[in-house]
């Protein structure tokens, strides 16, 4: 009678199940890994590159590459956040997963939605981008090869990671929308 109770206490989603826990906890890693690459090849490029730089390399409008070097940069804080929240969840015993499906929900929303469609509008997305393999990312001017040759392999793993994500945020988790 007791398991019959447990049983259906975890079909309620009451009691995680160890295969739940396991798959959420993937998810995590993987998500934490992601972003912490994006920090990693991000900062690396800012590190390396000045407003003049970019200028020298193509003659573009200051105020767009302005808007493209602090997007970018708000870009590296939000993911840098989301894979502290990632390796913080990781790092708890008992894993919790509530907690890590709303940080998955809300590094889809905060980082993986922002990438492609930045508050600053300096950027938008080719939605046939993941059709005919070229870059996801359709900018409003002219920018240096720097900043393609950085986007490009970029807008290909924000695209892998948003199907990922949003398969696991329709999969049936017991993910509810933050407000």
């Amino acid at each position: 009678m007791k398991e019959a109770k447990c049983e259906r206490q975890r079909h309620e989603g009451k009691i995680p199940n160890e295969m739940g826990h396991s798959i959420v906890r993937a998810q995590t890693q993987k998500t934490g890994e992601f972003l912490s690459m994006v920090v990693n090849t991000v900062n690396d490029y800012l590190n390396q590159t000045t407003l003049e730089s970019l200028q020298a390399e193509l003659p573009t409008e200051k105020g767009y590459c302005c808007d493209v070097l602090s997007t970018l940069r708000r870009m590296t804080v939000f993911c840098e956040g989301g894979a502290e929240a990632c390796r913080r969840l990781l790092m708890q015993e008992p894993f919790q997963e509530s907690r890590a499906e709303k940080t998955l929900y809300n590094v889809y929303h905060q980082c993986i939605e922002e990438f492609f469609m930045p508050k600053k509008d300096t950027w938008c997305e080719n939605s046939r981008a993941s059709y005919t393999g070229v870059s996801a990312i359709e900018f409003y001017h002219a920018v240096p090869a720097s900043l393609e040759q950085l986007l490009l392999p970029l807008s290909a793993a924000f695209l892998k990671m948003r199907e990922e994500l949003a398969h696991y945020e329709a999969s049936g988790s017991s993910m509810a929308p933050i407000r």
